[in-house]
């Protein structure tokens, strides 16, 4: 009888085990799910896109184009496996609704997130006192405060008007505000709405505040690994191909197509943002205080979202940020 009943389990547990490696293998073909959005940084994605590489790879990645914000939301939902965020965005998702781990830093903003003055106001002093037009709370915000702080002004002198990005260039033309705050396209179309507006701040003015990574799922970093390994790798051979002079008209026609403007007028916001290389990027990988390294930006961004009320506490930094799949990847090629 017990002998009858162990084979039983036997069979049972064996069964099982060919079910769960099934259905492992079923999950794993699952593509990667990875929202993007309207950033230099992240629309180099569509080149490794358009160009199949992730096929070359032998990675299966579904990339779904949508609104920043809605991206992370999407992704706080569970429907990505992965997203395109700056640093601190990605401790605001994580401490608001469900945390997350850069692999890849994608670059620095240099130019592309403004402080934009309508006509009359020459300089970020200027604006003591007036009326600034920012989401408040993200980094933008983040942006204006540091800049005061380097400019030797309290931020406190400004009145923030809490106004969505994409909505900047409109309330800037309406009169409400005296300034706005925003990133590339939003910051580029209120310059061309208002005319004789300008930039009294820019992230090239602090640099290392703003990093864009893509942040994923811990549990698909976990399970997935050698998948996103692939992903890494293609990146970089982005950038590569974007560091190639002989390539920058290619490189120019595919990312204007995806945010539909021509080659010229996207030129400008592509030299906005400082892309970088992967010897670069594992210099800003290495823990350090300050700006030049991504763990010192994203305590700067952790503390900004606690005094803020984003989240209460401060968060746990190193959770967030996993450079082990590029410096394995840079290992490699020595």
């Amino acid at each position: 009888m017990f002998k009858h009943t162990k084979k039983a389990l036997s069979a049972t547990v064996a069964g099982l085990s060919a079910f769960f490696i099934c259905l492992g293998t079923s999950l794993s073909a699952e593509p990667l799910k990875i929202g993007y959005s309207d950033w230099p940084g992240w629309v180099a994605w569509q080149i490794g896109i358009d160009k199949g590489w992730f096929e070359e790879e032998g990675v299966e990645v579904d990339f779904q184009w949508m609104d920043y914000v809605a991206s992370m939301d999407a992704y706080a939902a569970g429907l990505l496996d992965g997203v395109t965020m700056t640093n601190g965005d990605a401790l605001v998702t994580g401490g608001t609704g469900k945390p997350s781990v850069g692999i890849i830093i994608n670059d620095y903003s240099n130019g592309n997130d403004m402080i934009v003055a309508a006509p009359g106001f020459d300089t970020l002093a200027d604006l003591k006192g007036k009326k600034i037009g920012l989401e408040e709370g993200f980094v933008i915000h983040l942006l204006l405060i540091k800049g005061a702080e380097a400019a030797g002004i309290d931020p406190s002198e400004f009145t923030i008007i809490n106004t969505p990005t994409n909505e900047a260039p409109q309330v800037l033309v309406s009169g409400a505000v005296d300034a706005i705050g925003a990133w590339q396209p939003n910051s580029g179309e209120a310059l061309k709405a208002v005319a004789n507006s300008k930039p009294v701040l820019t992230s090239a003015d602090v640099p290392g505040v703003i990093y864009d990574l893509l942040s994923v799922d811990p549990e698909s970093l976990e399970t997935r690994r050698d998948e996103w390994m692939k992903v890494v790798k293609v990146w970089y051979r982005i950038v590569d191909y974007m560091k190639d002079e002989d390539n920058i008209d290619e490189a120019l026609a595919i990312l204007s197509k995806r945010v539909s403007i021509s080659p010229e007028e996207y030129e400008p916001l592509l030299e906005g943002t400082y892309i970088l290389t992967l010897g670069e990027a594992i210099k800003v990988w290495e823990k350090a205080d300050g700006l030049g390294s991504v763990y010192g930006s994203s305590m700067v961004s952790d503390q900004f979202n606690v005094d803020m009320g984003v989240y209460d506490n401060n968060l746990n930094i190193e959770q967030y940020l996993d450079p082990s799949l590029t410096q394995e990847f840079a290992e490699s090629l020595k």
